[in-house]
């Protein structure tokens, strides 16, 4: 028989959950007696192992449990993310009659801060101060800590002025506090006041200055810190990417005498945003031991970029058995949208048995991501069953449906959906009203389309892009409002963009507005000035209208310009490779042509 110090030993030195449910047995089997130290050392090896399921089930079954044992599941829950469980365990354990030490208040404040429990959170403090630990510097820093979450930094500043001890946990937190709320002149004189940083208060300082834009101060005082870590760095490159300054990023990114993964991920996603693809890929080739993170990063470049082919390439390389890394939700999640730009339904079939396969769980973002697919590629049914069987339908889910609806014929559904979306308190988006305004334009309801557009800004507090308004001069243009079109393109904040003025003059070809239709295409001439499209449509205006001198001016513009034909192209897909067809291409002359009588 083992004895108990050394099953505690092997315990603590279990590194995944297999091997602390062994040790638990030997621990049944050998007789030992039950003790508070064997719980207490065997709810932590749980715990750490990420099951917190079985902790429950052990801890339930404990006979009078002390306050170390309740510590460990307190702590425990709080590591797993179950914070209001955490709550509840503190709860029982008060009703149990075992009182409360100082680690106790740190960890169940911790879950208060959280979650944002605002007076429970209240309740204790008041608790703190009735255990006597009014003067613990643990307990304080957790106060300080919480409501400085809270964004409470009147009582964090006031529990932090009345600490007769402080340790750099303590400086730390209220500085992070005033970092969060913007306060950054505060944060500032607290931190020179520190007696002893550390790297965190630094990085905290420097995240601050980062999230407030002033890269200058940020780049002095990561310059003047007497150590830096990967996050230092990190944070630094991450504020240069957000301001949009990507060569001081990379220079920063290559003088890092250490580069982690996380720096990596950094720079890549960095890249992304800013449609770098290929020295994101450049990047990505150079790295050695890619794990997950930055396979996902790469992915999702190549996904954000308009380069879904790419993508898929990417993704299906991962797969291959020489890279072992088992892709997550996450990746699967880029691979999905790449294939909706595609418009591969296909892919959507096999990773739903993709997924069955590796056990992986259809969450909500999952389902979401294949609502969207599903949608894009027209199969709105399958794409409405999915999104039913959504837990959490958000705006994202409702926008997808709702743009899949309005793009395939299913416009009043479209409308539905968004009442639905608006009657289940779910605030849309840009992108929400797209699909709204497009579905209108299919059913014609242009006073209602109108109403949309302007309940945009005036109820949802969102404005307006040029996308929006393309939809609106297309609705309007379509019924043969073509004055108030017009009207609505010069009261734009914006520059109109060819676009708009493009759903302008093809409403003008539809109802043979000369007068407009001219205005429209001297400003796409200006705009795009080798693009013959505009100069078919205003020739198909003149002729129309029986201006045929008009007419052939417009065809020896083109003629004498060489102005660029952009053929009309189809994508379909044969045996799984998508085919770029175009049929249409030869036909742009010939309309021309048979417009002119030649």
């Amino acid at each position: 028989m083992l004895p108990t110090q050394e099953l505690v030993s092997l315990l603590q030195r279990c590194k995944d959950f297999e091997q602390t449910r062994r040790v638990h047995g030997r621990i049944i089997t050998s007789g030992i007696q039950w003790s508070n130290f064997v719980l207490t050392n065997l709810l932590n090896s749980c715990n750490a192992n990420g099951n917190t399921d079985y902790a429950k089930k052990i801890f339930e079954k404990a006979q009078n449990p002390d306050v170390f044992a309740w510590n460990s599941m307190i702590r425990g829950l709080c590591r797993n993310g179950l914070f209001r469980d955490a709550i509840s365990a503190y709860a029982q354990m008060r009703e149990s009659s075992v009182l409360p030490i100082s680690f106790t208040f740190a960890a169940v404040l911790k879950a208060c801060a959280r979650i944002l429990e605002k007076k429970i959170g209240w309740g204790l403090h008041s608790q703190v101060c009735k255990f006597g630990f009014d003067c613990d510097v643990y307990a304080q820093t957790s106060l300080v800590d919480m409501y400085s979450k809270f964004g409470d930094m009147r009582s964090a500043q006031q529990v932090f002025d009345g600490m007769p001890e402080r340790n750099v946990v303590s400086w730390n937190s209220v500085i992070s506090g005033y970092v969060k709320c913007g306060e950054l002149i505060v944060a500032r004189k607290i931190f020179d006041d520190m007696p002893g940083k550390d790297v965190v208060s630094w990085n905290t300082l420097i995240l601050g200055y980062v999230k407030g834009g002033d890269m200058n101060s940020a780049m002095a005082l990561f310059y003047e810190m007497p150590e830096r870590n990967p996050a230092s760095w990190n944070t630094l490159i991450g504020g240069y990417i957000d301001s949009g300054n990507l060569e001081t990023a990379r220079q920063l990114f290559d003088s890092m005498p250490e580069k982690s993964n996380v720096s990596l991920v950094t720079m890549i996603s960095g890249y992304a945003r800013h449609g770098v693809v290929d020295l994101a890929r450049e990047l990505f080739d150079w790295a050695c031991g890619k794990d997950r993170t930055i396979w996902n990063a790469m992915i999702a470049c190549y996904a954000q970029n308009g380069r879904p082919r790419e993508a898929i390439n990417l993704f299906n390389r991962m797969l291959e058995c020489d890279v072992k890394i088992k892709p997550d939700k996450m990746t699967i999640v880029c691979a999905i949208s790449a294939s909706s730009q595609l418009g591969d339904f296909s892919f959507g079939l096999w990773i739903q048995n993709y997924c069955r396969e590796i056990g992986m769980e259809m969450d909500d973002h999952l389902i979401t991501s294949l609502v969207d697919l599903y949608a894009k590629c027209g199969n709105v049914y399958d794409a409405y069953s999915l999104f039913l069987k959504l837990r959490n339908r958000d705006v994202v889910a409702y926008t997808a449906i709702i743009l899949g609806c309005a793009m395939h014929g299913r416009a009043g559904d479209s409308i539905l959906l968004f009442n639905e979306m608006v009657a289940a308190h779910v605030k849309p988006n840009s992108v929400t009203f797209i699909g709204l305004l497009t579905a209108c334009n299919h059913c014609g309801l242009v006073d209602e389309g109108l109403q949309y557009f302007l309940s945009m800004s005036a109820v949802y507090g969102l404005h307006p892009s040029a996308d929006h308004y393309v939809c609106m001069v297309d609705l309007l243009g379509r019924a043969g409002r073509l004055d108030e079109a017009y009207e609505l393109i010069r009261s734009m904040p914006m520059t109109p963009h060819t676009g708009v003025w493009g759903a302008l003059l093809l409403a003008c070809n539809i109802h043979c507005n000369v007068k407009l239709g001219e205005i429209a295409a001297h400003q796409c001439f200006k705009l795009e000035p080798e693009a013959s499209g505009y100069y078919v449509l205003l020739c198909n205006i003149y002729a129309s209208a029986g201006r045929w001198d008009d007419a052939k001016r417009m065809r020896k513009a083109v003629e004498e310009q060489r102005l660029a034909r952009i053929p009309g192209c189809s994508w379909i897909e044969i045996d799984s490779e998508p085919i770029n067809q175009r049929p249409f291409e030869e036909l742009n002359d010939m309309q021309m042509g048979r417009d002119l009588g030649v």
